[in-house]
């Protein structure tokens, strides 16, 4: 069955993102958030992009013109109807997303596939939160979505082959280069990237150096876009420790436990970009 019409649920940072992509990609791109001003908010920073992107060179207005015509907003589930795919890009909370399933269910298609972004939830669990679980499956992208190649594609137990095969041709469909990766906690990615996170941190709090020197190292040493304080910054230090706490529970390994530095500072409200703090000031 061909995938004409995608249903995005979420406009956050994530959600915007993918919505962006698959209007991007000729795609028939409806968004779902529970109030317009988060609607607002997230169609705002896709036209910041894409407008970034012409004064750059990278994208003409014509693109831009076509890719935001090609999406459309709603606060009513119903508006989904049409969909043959629905990625849940919302809070990391079992409970959140298998209310927002049962209602997405109740008006798409029999044959629509169903999708999360989850980054770190079991793809089987949240199959089976939902009437057809042969038809579900992870769609984990990475942020920035628009620029990052990446999508590790999950298949629960309960997929099909059949939806498997299209989730995956989906995903090439928007120019990502996807990978198939195990309903494991953290998939491929989180899994050796979460360690070496909490390493560094580990390593900052028993004086191997100062963060934005162990930064530079790995940096210039390395040859890394950008040292792990950086990165922790960037994807958010709450989202580390909330994606570490479900491996270690997982697993039970040294490995994956949030040094306590890591849990003071979310306790304290220093996320990372997000938040104006983290390990750097962006006030």
């Amino acid at each position: 069955m061909n995938i004409k019409t995608v249903g995005v649920l979420g406009c956050g940072l994530m959600g915007s993102g993918i919505a962006q992509v698959a209007a991007q990609a000729g795609y028939t791109t409806i968004v779902r958030e529970v109030e317009q001003g988060l609607l607002d908010r997230g169609f705002g920073r896709i036209r910041k992009f894409l407008d970034g992107g012409i004064e750059k060179g990278k994208v003409t207005p014509e693109f831009r013109d076509a890719t935001l015509a090609k999406l459309s907003g709603t606060t009513k589930i119903e508006g989904l109807a049409s969909c043959d795919i629905v990625i849940e890009a919302i809070i990391e909370n079992f409970d959140e997303k298998k209310k927002t399933y049962a209602a997405v269910e109740a008006v798409i298609g029999p044959n629509a596939l169903l999708a999360s972004n989850t980054s770190s939830l079991c793809i089987t669990e949240l199959a089976s939160a939902t009437t057809r679980p042969d038809k579900f499956v992870g769609l984990h992208f990475f942020n920035p979505v628009p620029l990052m190649k990446l999508v590790e594609v999950v298949r629960a137990l309960s997929t099909t082959d059949e939806s498997f095969a299209r989730a995956f041709a989906f995903a090439q469909s928007l120019g990502k280069d996807p990978v198939t990766a195990p309903d494991r906690p953290g998939f491929i990615v989180n899994r050796l990237l979460i360690p070496y996170l909490l390493d560094a941190i580990r390593a900052y709090e028993n004086g191997l150096g100062t963060f934005e020197d162990i930064d530079k190292g790995m940096a210039l040493g390395c040859g890394h876009p950008m040292g792990p304080f950086t990165l922790l910054d960037y994807v958010g230090l709450d989202t580390t420790y909330y994606i570490a706490n479900i491996m270690f529970e997982e697993f039970k390994d040294p490995a994956y436990a949030a040094p306590p530095l890591l849990k003071r500072m979310v306790l304290a409200g220093r996320c990372g970009r997000k938040s104006g703090r983290g390990f750097y000031n962006y006030s």
